[in-house]
């Protein structure tokens, strides 16, 4: 059973160089099967959950061809089939990106019911709210969802609550339709943002992304393209708290700063030194981090993909800090493992408060999702001794040669597939 190897310890110091967006990519290459042209898209992070759509839409007749690590050309002219359910794509959540995608262009699509993370319920009642304003019926039968439309008409949508998953498939959908499409309470994610741009790119008439009022005019086909995909905000994130909770120095680049601003808010609010420039931000953590109050909220607010994250640096934090969490029910499970390294957190309901310790001390952790996987190799960092951490196929659904970029920070980790492996790293690193 693979897992990471870590020694902890030392501050991290230096530069890390962010890949492309995970959250866009996916979005983005379900979108590149809506033209029967080529199209040619750059940046794209290799993790799991990329390898396992192109692998999905692959299986549909679709033709993948990868010029290198982190550029695909994609020709979807040959789609044979309309039905994707193979085991993999159940694992990632994205996969709801397919229905949209096939929705618009076929008026067809069944798609098995989506997997990813168990941090809670991700509804999935907006996206059927949308599809059936299109036109579309709707229905989920062996697992699968099934949508079918005659034609799809354009539709004034109101979205109850804000979802990125739902703006983003309803405006895949309505790309194609007849008429005008207003989507309203709209997700203002940076991710559905490069999702218009990359329609936008191929023809596609949206405008008003990253406010919370969405406007198509439905065309009737869409044309080739290149695009490359944003920077990650959350791998970007995460290095930053790395330096926060290591003492560390790091200056994450090839970042947009302005998707940044409610991370780096926090850290100055937790003591930490920020520098901005064009693409690049540097965190330096001098002194013990300082309490402070954080809510999860949709794009601008601090990001539920950060909660773990800051989590584990306000329990190293001197004082109480309270963090309250309005995305995800489910979402503070990494607060069990933390506790084995000497963490004082109480959760009550969708609220942690935190007592800030002085230190980690090192123990075998298990991953139980995506961020709080990274977030625990985090807190691993900064505890003395040898820890471990399992169950690390989370962790490389989103983040690309995690080990090997806290290595070239100055991190002892190393990921290992055995004991005798594990026995080795020990007497390596001393």
């Amino acid at each position: 059973m693979e897992q990471y190897a870590i020694k902890g310890g030392n501050p991290l110091v230096g530069e890390v160089e962010i890949g492309g967006a995970k959250n866009a990519a996916l979005a983005v290459l379900a979108a590149a099967i809506m033209t029967d042209e080529t199209v040619t898209i750059e940046n794209v992070p290799d993790v799991n959950d990329t390898r396992v759509l192109l692998q999905a839409m692959e299986s549909i007749g679709v033709v993948v061809e990868r010029l290198d690590r982190h550029t695909v050309k994609i020709n979807a002219s040959m789609i044979s089939e309309l039905v994707i359910e193979d085991d993999f794509i159940k694992k990632i959540r994205a996969s709801y990106y397919l229905l949209g995608a096939l929705l618009g262009k076929y008026k067809h699509a069944e798609v098995a019911l989506p997997g990813g993370c168990n941090i809670g319920s991700r509804k999935i009642d907006l996206h059927i709210k949308g599809f059936k304003a299109l036109g579309a019926e709707v229905k989920i039968e062996h697992g699968l969802w099934i949508t079918d439309a005659e034609r799809l008409q354009g539709a004034h949508i109101y979205l109850d609550t804000v979802s990125v998953g739902a703006t983003i498939n309803i405006m895949m959908a309505s790309a194609l339709a007849e008429g005008k499409t207003i989507i309203e309470n709209a997700a203002k994610e940076p991710h559905v943002v490069d999702a218009a741009n990359f329609l936008n790119s191929m023809g596609a008439n949206i405008k008003g992304a990253g406010t919370d009022v969405i406007r198509i005019t439905g065309v009737e086909k869409l044309h080739a393209s290149e695009y490359s995909i944003i920077p990650d905000q959350i791998e970007a994130g995460t290095f930053m708290f790395a330096a926060a909770i290591t003492k560390g120095d790091v200056t994450v680049k090839n970042v947009i700063p302005k998707h940044l601003e409610s991370t780096t808010a926090k850290l100055i609010e937790m003591g930490c030194q920020v520098e901005e420039s064009d693409d690049a931000v540097r965190v330096v953590a001098s002194k013990r981090l300082e309490a402070t109050q954080v809510k999860t909220l949709p794009y601008p607010g601090f990001p539920t993909d950060m909660q773990p994250q800051i989590g584990v640096a306000l329990s190293l934090a001197s004082g109480t800090s309270i963090v309250t969490e309005s995305i995800f029910d489910n979402r503070f499970k990494y607060i069990d493992e933390l506790t084995k390294m000497g963490a004082n957190v109480k959760v009550e309901g969708n609220t942690a408060v935190i007592s800030g310790v002085e230190h980690f001390t090192s123990a075998a952790l298990t991953a139980p999702d995506l961020r709080a996987g990274a977030a625990l190799v985090l807190a691993c960092l900064s505890a003395e001794g040898f820890s471990t951490v399992e169950d690390i196929n989370y962790v490389e659904r989103g983040y690309e040669d995690f080990p090997q970029k806290l290595q070239s920070l100055g991190a002892q980790i190393e990921k290992v597939a055995s004991d005798r492996d594990l026995q080795k790293f020990k007497l390596k690193v001393g």
